[in-house]
Parts: C-alpha cells; structure tokens; sequence
C-alpha cells in the first residue's frame, strides 16, 4: 500500500512538472498587467484617469457654450441643475462647466507635458551619473546641486519671464526646472544597482553599458520614478496655478483648474463654487495619479512578484 502510495505521488508530481513545463510563457509586462488590474485602487485611479483625459481631448465638442463668451443674464449664478448653467458661472457669466472642461485640457497637458520633460532630462543624467562614478559623477552632481541652489518657483518665473506667457512656455519652465529631484532618485538608484549580481554577471558576459543601462538597470529603477513622476503631475499642476495666479502663466481667455481656484479664492465666502469646483478637480487628479502610480509601482517591482 505504501509502494502503490509513494507511486501514485510521483506520477502526480510529474504531472504537475508537465503542466508547469507546457503552460504559455509569462512575460515581465504580461505579470505586471494581471497585478496592476487586481489593485482595485489603481484601476479606480486610471478610470478617473481616462475619464479625465477624455474629458480634456473631447472638450471642443461637448462643451455647451464658448469658454470665453459671457452670459449678461447670468452673471455670477449658483449651480442649477435645472438651469443652462449646471456649475454656474462666474463674475462675468462664462459658464463653469465649459470652463471646467476647457481647464481639464490646460491643466492635464501641464501637467504631463512638463513630466515627460523631466523624464527626458532627470532619468538620463541620474543613470550616467549613477553608473559611470567617478568624475563624471561628480561634475554631473555638482550641476545639480547648482539647479537646487535656485528656488524652483522663481527659476520658473524668471524662465517665463523669459520665454513669455503661453501654453507651451509653461510645461516648459515647470519641466526644465523640475528634473533635480528625479535625477538624484534615479542616481541612487543606480548607484545601488550597479553591484547587484545579474548586472555583474552581465557585464562579464560583454554586455556594453547601453545593454546594461536600458535592459538590466533601468527596468529595475523604474518602480520609484513612477511614483516621482505621478507626484509630480499634480505639483507641476500647482507650479501652473501660481504662475497665472501672477499673471504669467496661461492668458486668458483660456482657462486653466489652477488659475480659476486662484483668481476666484477671494470670493469663497460669497462665491465658494467658483473655487472649490477647480480645487476638487485638482484634487481628484492627484489622488487618481497617486492611486494609480502606486499601483504600477507595486506591478513593476520585480521583488513582488509571485510565480504563478
């Protein structure tokens, strides 16, 4: 009976080896993806995030009015849903719901444009830095260092001071000044990569430093510059608030969430859904970012992966 037994494990472990053996490859991404959509977090926060995009590419077409065409009839009317204006307007009777979208356009664009830019600049000169050392380490540290010497909002506003006010100006200034931060975290990061066991064996199998950069090091770096850079779009988001709350940043007519939650802040008192609208909208963003960002952090990490 034991014999019978201990046979009838074996075959049974052999089938699991075949099953093992034979079952479809599982790609890095492949797993990142079924642990991403498992996050209900995540998907909660790229759902806002897709809608708000769409929102934003879609704003010429379902917007009701021109954001820039005032309603004399209308001027400074409280939300309605019964009414023309179910958000409102403000103090001159542009609608606020065609604002909001219009402002979902501006702001979205800020604040992934400017992002993109600091990925381009932090993340190549934090992987030279990080895994060159030395005196290229030095003297590209030394250059960041000189960037944190300068208060980011004023080197943001001598910048557009500069370029002028405009759209792409202010993306821009936010991104040209804002990859200090990424550039340190990715330079730490390759910094403790570099010992790590597959990259040596990888150099000593001949892998050049581009292989070795963009397949073995920069994969395993990219968990803490997601959530860097989802943190970042709301603050780049902020950084274009206060530019036009001063007047350089976007001009109007053209709407933006952080401008209309400036200009309008004197007025919460007596007109608080003028501001508190675009604010909410602010903050909708940055938690659906954060939740969503997380969520990719914890799909990407190599270290929480299980097998399967």
């Amino acid at each position: 009976m034991a014999t019978t037994g201990a046979g009838l494990t074996g075959r049974a472990e052999r089938a699991d080896a075949l099953i093992w053996a034979t079952r479809p490859h599982r790609t890095l991404w492949r797993d990142a993806f079924d642990r991403l959509i498992a996050n209900r977090l995540a998907m909660v926060g790229g759902i806002l995030i897709i809608v708000i995009s769409l929102l934003a590419i879609l704003a010429p077409v379902i917007s009701p009015y021109d954001y820039a065409q005032p309603d004399y009839a209308a001027i400074s009317q409280f939300p309605t849903w019964t009414g023309k204006h179910p958000l409102g307007t403000d103090l001159v009777g542009r609608d606020m719901l065609t604002r909001m979208l219009w402002g979902a356009q501006v702001s979205m664009a800020v604040g992934l444009g400017a992002q993109i830019i600091v990925f381009l600049i932090g993340v190549p000169i934090g992987a030279l830095s990080g895994y060159m050392g030395g005196r290229i380490d030095s003297l590209l540290m030394r250059l960041v260092d000189v960037m944190y010497a300068f208060p980011q909002l004023l080197f943001v506003i001598l910048i557009m001071s500069a370029l002028g006010r405009g759209f792409q100006n202010v993306f821009i200034a936010i991104g040209v000044t804002g990859w200090v931060t990424l550039a340190r975290l990715t330079r730490a990061e390759f910094l403790s990569l570099r010992e790590r066991d597959y990259v040596v064996a990888a150099r000593a199998a001949g892998a050049g430093p581009w292989r070795l950069i963009t397949k073995h090091m920069l994969p395993n770096a990219l968990s803490p510059i997601i959530v860097a850079l989802t943190f970042g779009i709301p603050q780049a988001i902020f950084t274009e608030a206060a530019l036009s709350f001063i007047g350089i940043g976007i001009p109007e007519p053209r709407p933006s969430w952080g401008k209309m939650a400036g200009e309008y802040q004197e007025y919460i008192t007596s007109y608080w859904y003028m501001s508190i609208f675009p604010s909410i909208a602010i903050a909708v963003v940055m938690l659906a970012f954060t939740f969503f960002g997380d969520g990719l952090r914890d799909a990407l990490d190599p270290r929480t992966r299980r097998s399967t």
